[in-house]
């Protein structure tokens, strides 16, 4: 199969009746495309991402990994890795980390969800589409943590009993008001970037001295 698909920045094309095999076939079809799959229960998402998603996308990843320096809790990330649970759903999160299960993983070529724990966090921008979708998914494979920033707000989704609960504290930076993040978030389209996580790492270190 050759797909040719050409899509606007964070335009999202939704298909339904969509088989596995299909899913599949996508997924290495257009693995050299800037473009990310969803696949949920025969239901497929396909979104090419905008700049505005991709400059909060790395920016929120490089606060993850300033605040785990903070907080000394050590992390392993594995960026958009496609995550599947065969028959049934996949996904590729913005990004994606490894916190208390990082021995599990920690040099593995490949990830198998039969056998392997899923990432412990997970981050989704929802600046200009949802991740409603990709939430069942995630809660399908046992993801602990969503962090969801939407441009204007940055929300946090702990699973609870396979259902995901919106809360303000992260079970993994307890210390820290995670939407009080969003403030910085929203700063990355006017200050340098390197200017922006110094300042950035300055304000996490406050927070834990309090």
């Amino acid at each position: 199969m050759t797909a040719t698909l050409l899509a606007p920045p964070d335009e999202m094309i939704r298909l339904s009746g969509i088989s596995w095999k299909t899913y599949e076939t996508l997924l290495e079809e257009l693995s050299d495309r800037r473009l990310r799959l969803t696949y949920n229960r025969g239901n497929l998402e396909i979104m090419a991402p905008s700049p505005e998603h991709e400059l909060s996308k790395e920016v929120l990843g490089r606060f993850i990994d300033t605040i785990a320096e903070e907080f000394e809790v050590n992390i392993y990330p594995l960026g958009s890795t496609t995550f599947k649970q065969p028959e049934l759903s996949g996904a590729e999160p913005d990004k994606c980390f490894y916190i208390r299960n990082i021995a599990a993983v920690q040099g593995k070529r490949r990830l198998n969800m039969g056998e392997d724990p899923a990432p412990d966090l997970i981050v989704e921008i929802d600046i200009t589409s949802s991740s409603q979708n990709r939430l069942q998914v995630y809660a399908d494979l046992g993801v602990a943590e969503v962090w969801i920033y939407n441009g204007d707000s940055l929300v946090i989704q702990k699973l609870q009993n396979g259902t995901y609960i919106a809360t303000q504290t992260s079970q993994f930076f307890i210390k820290l008001p995670i939407s009080e993040v969003a403030n910085w978030l929203q700063r990355s389209t006017t200050m340098d970037y390197l200017a922006l996580v110094k300042e950035f790492r300055l304000w996490v270190r406050s927070q834990i001295q309090k």
